[in-house]
């Protein structure tokens, strides 16, 4: 993590982490199969640390509303910090979701299910419209959300991305209010 780290995932060679761990390539691949493999564990590791944000964020929500909107400034917040503070090891997590690494795609089906099942208990509570079929309605709300929390698209929107962390779950949930 720390060669990644310092010299960055697509410039770094399983020869070269050998190197500067002082194993052999063959020693390495007892335990990874492949570059990937490791640039895997570490995107996994990231992931996970950003979901525990997420799963604070949920626990301290009041309901339906708060947690969409605590979930999206979380996701931008956990997002925007990984890539300003650790930008070689954020480029694991762009080439993670540029390839289509298993992770990165848990990653999006979880963070995809929350939405779903967040719209599901306003739904349920009466605070959010039933007319919208739930699998429509949440993968628009995930659509709006994906530029702040892909990171391939957040860093071309760290501008807006404190703005947006406000005024989009308040769009959102305007247009998800029951009648």
């Amino acid at each position: 993590m720390q060669h990644f780290g310092h010299y960055g995932y697509e410039k770094t060679t399983v020869s070269d982490l050998a190197k500067a761990i002082g194993f052999s390539k063959a020693y390495i691949y007892k335990f990874f199969e492949s570059k990937q493999a490791i640039g895997e564990s570490i995107c996994a590791d990231r992931l996970a640390m950003i979901m525990a944000v997420v799963d604070q964020a949920m626990d301290e929500a009041s309901g339906p509303s708060d947690k969409l909107s605590r979930l999206f400034k979380a996701l931008v917040e956990a997002g925007a910090e990984l890539f300003f503070h650790d930008r070689k090891l954020y480029d694991i997590a762009a080439v993670a979701t540029r390839d289509h690494w298993p992770s990165a795609e848990a990653h999006r089906e979880r963070l995809h299910r929350l939405i779903e099942q967040i719209l599901r208990e306003g739904r349920d509570s009466g605070e959010f419209e039933s007319k919208t079929p739930l699998e429509e309605a949440s993968h628009a709300v995930f659509l709006v959300m994906l530029p702040y929390i892909s990171p391939v698209q957040l860093q071309y929107n760290l501008e807006t991305a404190a703005t947006a962390a406000q005024q989009l779950p308040a769009l959102i949930l305007r247009s998800l209010s029951a009648p």
